[in-house]
């Protein structure tokens, strides 16, 4: 005769088997479930006890549908190459965890715009109550973009415009910073570095850079291309080192900064002295680069909890939000950057 251990392992446990164990109603057992208040002390350890080794999981779709919510936030997530993309979804885990919503990654397999319609359109299938996007937005057609009555979205460090809520480093404010540092030290200007130009990202520093200069009334000196990986920005360092007026430069990430100190190291140009070098992104090993690097701070933390405290009020107005909510950048100084050295740069 089949025992009732046996039972656990060939059929599903039953809420009806946890209230014979501990012998309460069904109804005492779903409070329990759902986290009521409304159970004796004594009760909820008994049915708690019987869960425990029945083995017993709530029905995770019978519990939404009850509270009209699945407690999950889908991310589509365009690259997971980048820290930064990392370090943003991170923060979201975290903060959604905190207020009780797991978070499931939905990747964009291709790069193209199908790509991205095709991981929208995973979306209809999950149990997800809102989507945050953290890709290229730019490389949406959002016509073409089918996502299930009722989800709220937010995108992360994209273009999405009026027609979606997005969250982002305020990049302009932040490259300023750069600039007025290193105008400031007497450089009479400042080369750039920038990422790919497919990344938004990117294009946002490049202009920004290029506005700071001219505002200034400074020569804009030719924008050199990395692809955000430190051999980028070794090569444009190595053009860069034989350049007789470059004595300072930004670089759009700190990984491309970090190819430029390898750079000026191997063709003997001294950072600060020779040359001054600031980074963006402000990546935790920053501080144990050769020089120490001066860089753009992104508060990773504070993007991803804007995302989730955004769209948990879309879902508990039922509303939603349009508009960008820019969060604040720092320049955080460190040893490669220094005064410009008037005595070996023609004036």
């Amino acid at each position: 005769m089949a025992t009732s251990a046996a039972k656990t392992i060939t059929n599903r446990v039953s809420i009806v088997d946890v209230a014979v164990l501990a012998g309460v109603s069904t109804q005492t057992v779903s409070r329990v479930a759902n986290g009521s208040p409304d159970v004796r002390e004594s009760t909820r350890d008994k049915v708690v006890a019987a869960m425990q080794q029945l083995g017993y999981r709530p029905n995770g779709a019978a519990r939404a549908l009850k509270r009209g919510s699945f407690q999950t936030i889908g991310v589509v997530v365009f690259s997971l190459a980048s820290s930064g993309t990392m370090r943003t979804l991170e923060a979201i885990a975290l903060h959604a965890a905190r207020q009780d919503f797991a978070v499931t990654l939905i990747p964009v397999t291709a790069h193209t715009q199908a790509g991205i319609r095709d991981a929208f359109s995973r979306v209809s299938e999950l149990a997800v109550d809102a989507v945050i996007g953290i890709m290229e937005i730019h490389l949406l057609d959002a016509a073409s973009v089918t996502l299930p009555p009722g989800v709220k979205v937010v995108f992360v460090d994209s273009d999405a415009g009026q027609q979606y809520s997005m969250v982002d480093t305020d990049q302009t404010d932040g490259v300023h910073k750069a600039l007025q540092h290193l105008l400031g030290l007497g450089h009479r200007t400042v080369w750039h570095v920038a990422g790919p130009e497919e990344s938004l990202a990117s294009e946002r520093r490049a202009a920004a850079w290029r506005a700071a200069l001219t505002r200034e009334g400074r020569t804009v000196p030719p924008v050199l291309r990395g692809d955000w990986s430190a051999d980028s920005g070794y090569a444009a360092g190595l053009r860069l080192a034989n350049e007789p007026d470059c004595t300072a430069v930004f670089a759009a990430n700190d990984h491309m900064a970090l190819g430029l100190l390898r750079a000026f190291h191997e063709k003997g140009k001294s950072v600060p002295d020779d040359i001054s070098v600031v980074g963006f992104d402000d990546v935790p090993e920053a501080s144990s680069y050769t020089p120490p690097l001066t860089s753009v701070h992104q508060d990773y933390t504070e993007i991803g909890k804007q995302c989730i405290d955004n769209i948990l009020r879309q879902i508990r107005s039922n509303t939603t939000e349009h508009g960008i909510t820019l969060v604040p950048s720092q320049l955080v100084l460190r040893q490669s950057t220094g005064p410009r050295d008037r005595t070996t740069t023609p004036a």
